[in-house]
């Protein structure tokens, strides 16, 4: 299949799914730090959504996920990821996926949350080669013409080999790998010489293979694509540390850290309205603001409010836009 996944400049960069993170205002967010940078934008060259729930959208219909599965031309190309361990409802969701427009899919199978394994989706299907091989054959009947690819973990309780063995013998376009078992979480550096023996084990599979991990920078990328031999990096909990990844800068000018935060309030009344907790916004606050004499207060003052008009009131008596 010639998909995007193939016509990407190597080594490419991908945006990790993560929930309440990674909707459309994020994103938008992190294009706006781009192009910020001059003339050409610098972003990830692959975007993809929040994991989102297959069972979910077979449950109670596509019409509550509409902001979920939200996007713009300007993210293209962009991958929505599902989870679940119904192949009947990843079938479905496939289906839809390709009728909304994304480029590809990608199937959640290393996501630790107790909710989600409870279902026998995420990680969990690490345990389970049987249905996991259900759960890639009715993704990838139903998404027809668009790439699947699928991102888990080294193993559930230790590193497995079984597992990519068996993964590698699907035909899924992609693989994303976490450098981390299910056990470990996060609670461990990621081990990357792990991520770098499966490139070996997937040699002469046609796979593209995609490492994720504590990726700091973007010196980071580049070395650890060419040492693993990798074929693309996806950046997660980096984006925390700086909003500014992809473009290689750190921003320490107030006015542009706070003006990309009242981009995001925007994007982000713009795509939820009053449907979800403006709570979730605040775990955006610390990223933009910090770093200046005054920012620990006007932060501290950020996280009381309770929309973003009470945002919007509290930086204009900051005097610093």
């Amino acid at each position: 299949m010639n998909s995007f996944w193939q016509r990407l400049n190597k080594p490419f960069t991908v945006l990790a799914p993560m929930a309440n993170v990674t909707d459309w205002a994020f994103r938008q967010a992190v294009i706006e730090a781009g192009a910020s940078a001059g003339l050409s934008v610098d972003r990830p060259d692959v975007f993809f959504t929040e994991f989102i729930s297959a069972d979910g959208i077979c449950a109670i219909g596509r019409e509550k996920f509409k902001s979920e599965l939200y996007f713009t031309e300007n993210e293209r190309p962009i991958v929505a990821q599902f989870f679940g361990a119904n192949p009947e409802h990843m079938f479905k969701c496939a289906q839809l996926a390709q009728e909304l427009g994304f480029d590809g899919i990608d199937i959640n199978m290393g996501c630790p949350d107790k909710s989600v394994e409870k279902q026998g989706g995420g990680a969990a299907l690490m345990k389970n080669h049987e249905l996991a091989a259900r759960v890639i054959k009715e993704t990838i009947r139903g998404a027809e013409k668009l790439p699947v690819s699928v991102k888990t973990r080294l193993g559930y309780i230790k590193v497995d080999h079984d597992w990519f063995r068996h993964l590698l013998d699907t035909d899924i376009v992609a693989l994303i790998i976490h450098g981390r078992t299910r056990k470990e979480m996060s609670k461990v550096p990621a081990r990357w010489d792990e991520i770098g023996e499966i490139v070996e084990l997937a040699r002469g599979s046609g796979k593209l293979i995609i490492g994720n991990g504590d990726v700091k920078n973007m010196e980071d990328v580049y070395e650890k694509a060419k040492k693993y031999n990798l074929d693309g990096i996806m950046v997660g909990r980096g984006i925390f540390q700086n909003p500014w990844f992809f473009s290689d800068r750190e921003i320490d000018d107030p006015k542009e850290r706070i003006n990309l935060l009242l981009k995001h309030l925007d994007n982000f009344e713009k795509l939820w309205g009053p449907n979800k907790n403006f709570n979730v916004m605040k775990r955006f606050i610390k990223i933009y603001i910090n770093g200046w004499p005054g920012a620990k207060d006007l932060r501290s003052k950020l996280m009381t409010t309770k929309n973003k008009n009470q945002a919007v009131d509290f930086i204009s008596k900051g005097g610093v836009v």
